[in-house]
C-alpha cells in the first residue's frame, strides 16, 4: 500500500493543466478509451451515472470545438478532446435500469427489509427528488416541505431543478478527474476547460435541451511551454481544518 501511496502522489503532483500539446509526439488514442473506461468508475450520487463523454477525434471536429472553446491554446492544439455532460434527464430511466439490476438478483417479493430498501430507495424517493416541471412549482413546494420536516430532524433538503443540476456536475466532475489522474498515469497531459459556448457546444453535439456541459478536456503530449507558471496554492491552514 505504501508504494500504491507513492505512485498516487508522484501522480497527483505530476498533473498539471497543460496550455499547449505536442502535434509531433506520439500519441496512443487506446489511452483515452483506457482513461474513459476508469471514468465510468467514479464514484456517483446513488449511482446513477447521469453522464455522457464525447470524444471529438478528427481534426475537422477539433477545430470546430476550438473555435467554441474561444481558440484557447490548449484546444487548439489538443490532440483529443473530451466532453464531459450531465444527463439528468436521463434520471427515470437510469434508476429503472439499477432497480432491474437489483430486482434480478433479489427475486421476487416480498423482499427482506434491505431489499425493501433499495426498493424504495429507486422508486420512491429518487423520484421525489429528481422529478421537477418546467415552471419549477413542484420544486419549491418540495423544498418547503423539506424546510418545515427539517424542523424536527436532520432532513435531506435538495430537490429543486438546480440542486440535482450541482448533483449532477458534482458526479460528472468527479469523473473528469478520475480521466484526467488516468491520462497522467499513461503519460499524457490534460487541461479541463470552462471557457466555452455552451449553447454552440449542445449544438455541436446535438444534446438535447435539459443535457448540461459540464466541461472540457483538452488531452495530449504536453510540452514544456505548456505550464505557464509555477503551480500556486493557499497555504494548507487556510483551506483544511480540524474539528
Amino acid at each position: 500500500m505504501k508504494d500504491a501511496s507513492k505512485i498516487f502522489e508522484q501522480l497527483v503532483q505530476q498533473r498539471r493543466s497543460m496550455r499547449q500539446f505536442d502535434s509531433t509526439a506520439e500519441f496512443d488514442p487506446e489511452s483515452v478509451t483506457r482513461s474513459l473506461e476508469r471514468a465510468t468508475l467514479a464514484p456517483n450520487s446513488s449511482n446513477l451515472q447521469l453522464w455522457e463523454f464525447y470524444r471529438v477525434r478528427t481534426p475537422e471536429k477539433r477545430a470546430q470545438l476550438a473555435k467554441i472553446c474561444m481558440n484557447q491554446n490548449a484546444a487548439r492544439t489538443a490532440r483529443e478532446l473530451v466532453v464531459f455532460v450531465v444527463r439528468k434527464d436521463k434520471w427515470k430511466d437510469h434508476s429503472q435500469w439499477i432497480w432491474n439490476s437489483y430486482k434480478s438478483s433479489f427475486g421476487e417479493p416480498p423482499y427482506d427489509k434491505g431489499q425493501q430498501k433499495t426498493y424504495n430507495y429507486y422508486n420512491k424517493l429518487i423520484p421525489i427528488i429528481y422529478k421537477n416541471d418546467i415552471f419549477g412549482i413542484f420544486g419549491a413546494l418540495k423544498k418547503m416541505l423539506l424546510f418545515f420536516a427539517s424542523l424536527r430532524k436532520p432532513m435531506y433538503q435538495q430537490g429543486t431543478s438546480k440542486d440535482t443540476s450541482i448533483i449532477g456536475h458534482k458526479s460528472v466532475a468527479l469523473a473528469a478527474q478520475t480521466f484526467m489522474l488516468s491520462m497522467t498515469a499513461e503519460g499524457y497531459d490534460t487541461c479541463p476547460m470552462e471557457g466555452f459556448d455552451f449553447r454552440r457546444l449542445k449544438k455541436f453535439l446535438n444534446l438535447p435541451r435539459r443535457a448540461e456541459v459540464c466541461m472540457v478536456v483538452a488531452t495530449g503530449p504536453g510540452t514544456k511551454e505548456g505550464i505557464y507558471h509555477e503551480r500556486m496554492r493557499l497555504p494548507n491552514d487556510q483551506v483544511i481544518f480540524e474539528i
